[in-house]
């Protein structure tokens, strides 16, 4: 069965199938979910008596590991975890033949089996598999949503006795999301360099988060948007190189045109170009102006439309298509710059 984006918590705070499937492009969040599920079973990840890890190419050259695993007992008592490490559709025989074996949903009885996977298109055997089985359930990992992401950020400074200011908030969404885990490792940085309990202003964390994953995909971005064909093959390329995913690429370009959107709108309502950019939450980087201002000039309101609905449909075809996903973000991401270039 398919787990729906509401129930996703709740399901992995009391799971009631004994074999899932947890996969997507944000390799973070998937490794996040899968531990928050084998918490449910173990108090101990790292015991060797109740925790098994399995490759996934170790189960395709011998399919028989997953039901020996599974059916293993615990020196120490109390069921075990099975965690598939790397799962990609020539698992999907192995597991076929587990569930075929284990019909009924088994609740809380046997071992519970975690399949980690990255990105499956909805052709994938073994992403059907999972949807389709009534004793097994799959979890789909796409890049945190402004609600979803906000939470990891007060969740991430609350432990350290760190509130946020609305503008540090409103910079964090925009410029973290696209990995579980390189967001939750860039809120720690920040934690430490403020030190001690207190207040994340702007400043705060565009010095910390602005050296890293924030000024890579900006420079995707700006390239993109100010037509700099050259920049922006040698920045994606650098992104891409980083791990980032090309869905989180993708949406850092859609929050881009949606903040010049804006912008200009406000413009063809009398305000200045100053005037409209102050008006951002959060306002635009300082040594980001001029570019952002260029930008202005480049694209109206009609062409920004155009652009998005370009973005969000290669964010699609990134999901749906099995198309190289790299090869559809850097082709949209091209198309824009073209058109950039040619005003």
């Amino acid at each position: 069965m398919k787990i729906a984006a509401s129930r996703i918590e709740a399901f992995l705070r009391e799971p009631d199938v004994n074999c899932v499937l947890i996969y997507g492009p944000d390799r973070g969040l998937v490794r996040e979910r899968a531990r928050a599920l084998a918490l449910t079973v173990v108090e101990n990840l790292n015991d060797p008596f109740r925790v098994s890890h399995l490759a996934g190419p170790a189960v395709k050259k011998d399919p028989a590991l997953l039901a020996d695993e599974a059916g293993a007992l615990s020196l120490t008592g109390g069921r075990r975890v099975v965690r598939v490490e790397d799962a990609a559709d020539g698992l999907t025989a192995a597991f076929k033949a587990y569930l075929r074996d284990n019909l009924p949903p088994v609740g809380n009885g046997g071992a519970l089996i975690i399949a980690e996977a990255g990105e499956l298109t909805t052709r994938s055997s073994l992403r059907r598999l999972f949807e389709q089985a009534k004793n097994a359930a799959s979890v789909a990992c796409y890049g945190d949503g402004a609600d979803d992401l906000g939470r990891v950020i007060r969740q991430s400074l609350d432990g350290h006795g760190l509130s946020v200011e609305p503008d540090a908030m409103a910079y964090l969404k925009e410029n973290l999301g696209a990995d579980r885990l390189v967001s939750r490792t860039e809120l720690e940085k920040l934690a430490l360099y403020k030190g001690e309990p207190g207040t994340v202003s702007l400043e705060d964390a565009a010095a910390c988060i602005g050296d890293s994953a924030a000024t890579s995909l900006d420079r995707v971005v700006y390239a993109a948007c100010g037509g700099d064909q050259r920049g922006l093959d040698l920045a994606l390329g650098r992104v891409l190189g980083e791990g980032v995913h090309p869905v989180g690429i993708l949406r850092a370009a859609a929050r881009h045109l949606l903040r010049l959107h804006q912008t200009a709108g406000l413009m063809a309502k009398g305000q200045s170009a100053d005037q409209a950019m102050r008006a951002l939450r959060p306002p635009v980087i300082f040594f980001l102006r001029d570019p952002f201002r260029l930008q202005l000039r480049l694209w109206n309101t009609d062409r920004l439309a155009r652009a998005l609905d370009l973005v969000t449909e290669a964010e699609l075809d990134c999901k749906t298509t099995g198309m190289p996903v790299d090869a559809v973000c850097g082709r949209a991401l091209m198309r824009m710059a073209q058109a950039a270039r040619a005003r």
